[in-house]
C-alpha cells in the first residue's frame, strides 16, 4: 500500500464522519490521508443509526456523494408518538417551514463515502495498528502507526480526530486540559434488524408502562426495532420470539396487529449515554463525531452531530488553505459545542420523556410515568410544543 510521508490533514478514523470530511477537503483541492485501525468489512459491519436531517442530507450532496441515498432512501415528513394505545402524528414538514428526515442507514452513508473515495485514488490506510498523535501543540504535528509489522510516520499541518468514543485521538490530550460530561442513564436498548415491511409509513415513538419501544426502518422491506432493556440483559437471554412478542406488547393496538415478524439479520444491545468532551481543538489536533460526544440515540442525532461537527470543520480549513487565516479554526471548537448541547438537551428530553425509569432516590416511578403522560398530552396537543420537537428533530440551523 502507498500513502504519502506528509499531507495537509491526517483523518484518524473512517467511519462516516472521516470519510465526509475527507471527502469535503478533497473536493477543495486539500490533500489528506485517511487513517482506520479496523478493516472496510469491519467498518461496514457497524449497524447504527438511520434518520438524517436535512442539513445532513444537504451537507452529504455537497460531497458529491447523495445520489444513491436520494434513489433508495425514504423522505419522511413526520414521526409518530404513541402512549395511553394511542397515536399522534407530528407533522415535521409543516411544523419546520418544509424540512424533512431522511431515512437512510448509516451502514449506507459509509458505503457510499467508501466507493466515493476509493473512485477518487485518495489515500486510505485500514488495519493501521498502534495508531499514535505527536506534537499536535507545534505546527509540525505528526501521526505514526504501525501496518504489517513496519512503524510508519506521516507529517501533517492538521489532525481531525474522527476515531470514535474509544480512539486514540482524545486518550491523547493531558487530562488537565479537558473537561469530560456524562451521564449514563440505567437502561439500554436491544435493536433487531429483519427483512420485513415497516409496521407504518413513519417511525413510531412508544412511551409505554412496560417500557419504550421504537419502530423505525431501512428501507420498505426492512425494518430497525428496538425495545427499552435492563443493562444486566445479554443478547442470548432474547429470543427472536420474545422480542417480537415484547415490542407487540409495547405497541398501540393498530401498530401491534399490524406488525409482521421474521428472522433477525442482526440483534444487539446498546447502552445510553450522554457525553460532551470540551473543549473540542487542541493546538493542531481537532476532536469530531463521536470521538467528542455521545448521546442517547432516542433523538435521532448521533450521525447527524457528526456531520456538523465536519461542516464546521472542513469549512475551518478551508478558509485556512483559501484565505491565509485561523479565524475558522480558532471559532469552531465554539461552535460546535454550541450546536452539540442543544442536540444534547433535546436528546435527554426526548430519553426522559419516553422511557421507563427504574424506582430510586427521586423516584421517577409510577409519579414519573403519569408526569410524562401528562407532557406527552400537552404536547400532541400543543402548537409551541409540537414546533419545538419538530424543528429540532429536523435538524437545527447552523451558525455562519
Amino acid at each position: 500500500m502507498t500513502f504519502p510521508r506528509r499531507t495537509q490533514v491526517v483523518i484518524v478514523g473512517a467511519g462516516p464522519s472521516g470519510l465526509l470530511l475527507g471527502q469535503l477537503l478533497h473536493k477543495a483541492g486539500i490533500d489528506n490521508v485517511v487513517l482506520e485501525q479496523r478493516s472496510p468489512d469491519y467498518v461496514l459491519g457497524r449497524i447504527r443509526a438511520g434518520v438524517l436531517e436535512q442539513v445532513c442530507v444537504d451537507l452529504l450532496d455537497e460531497a458529491g456523494v447523495g445520489e444513491r441515498m436520494h434513489r433508495e432512501g425514504l423522505v419522511h415528513d413526520g414521526i409518530e408518538l404513541a402512549f395511553g394505545g394511542q397515536r399522534h402524528r407530528i407533522d415535521l414538514k409543516a411544523l419546520s417551514g418544509g424540512k424533512t428526515v431522511m431515512v437512510y442507514g448509516q451502514t449506507e452513508v459509509t458505503r457510499d463515502l467508501m466507493d466515493a473515495r476509493r473512485a477518487a485514488g485518495l489515500p486510505t490506510v485500514y488495519e493501521a495498528a498502534d495508531v499514535a498523535v505527536h506534537d499536535f501543540d507545534s505546527t509540525a504535528p505528526r501521526v505514526s502507526f504501525q501496518l504489517e509489522g513496519v512503524r510508519h510516520e506521516i507529517a501533517c499541518d492538521f489532525i481531525a480526530g474522527c476515531d470514535g468514543f474509544h480512539g486514540v485521538c482524545r486518550a491523547s490530550v493531558p487530562k488537565e486540559r479537558i473537561t469530560h460530561f456524562e451521564r449514563v442513564y440505567p437502561f439500554g436498548w436491544l435493536g433487531i434488524l429483519a427483512d420485513v415491511p415497516p409496521v407504518s409509513d413513519e417511525l413510531i415513538y412508544s412511551n409505554h408502562e412496560r417500557g419504550f419501544a421504537l419502530c423505525s426502518m431501512r428501507s420498505k422491506t426492512r425494518v430497525r426495532h428496538y425495545v427499552q432493556c435492563s443493562l444486566q440483559d445479554k443478547v442470548e437471554d432474547w429470543s427472536d420470539e420474545r422480542f417480537w412478542d415484547e415490542l407487540r406488547s409495547r405497541l398501540d393496538p393498530a401498530a401491534a396487529a399490524a406488525l409482521q415478524t421474521g428472522p433477525s439479520i442482526e440483534k444487539s444491545i446498546a447502552p445510553l449515554r450522554s457525553f460532551v468532551a470540551e473543549p473540542m481543538r487542541f493546538g493542531r489536533l481537532f476532536l469530531a463525531g463521536d470521538a467528542a460526544h455521545i448521546v442517547p440515540p432516542t433523538g435521532a442525532k448521533g450521525l447527524n452531530l457528526a456531520a456538523s461537527d465536519v461542516r464546521y470543520l472542513s469549512r475551518a480549513f478551508i478558509e485556512f488553505y483559501a484565505d491565509h487565516t485561523e479565524a475558522g479554526i480558532d471559532d469552531y471548537s465554539r461552535k460546535a459545542l454550541r450546536r452539540i448541547w442543544k442536540a444534547e438537551r433535546f436528546s435527554w428530553h426526548m430519553t426522559s420523556l419516553l422511557h421507563k425509569f427504574p424506582a430510586g432516590p427521586g423516584d421517577t416511578g409510577e409519579v414519573g410515568h403519569r408526569m410524562q403522560t401528562a407532557e406527552l398530552d400537552w404536547l400532541v396537543h400543543s402548537t409551541a410544543g409540537m414546533t419545538a420537537l419538530a424543528e429540532n428533530y429536523v435538524g437545527l440551523a447552523f451558525e455562519d
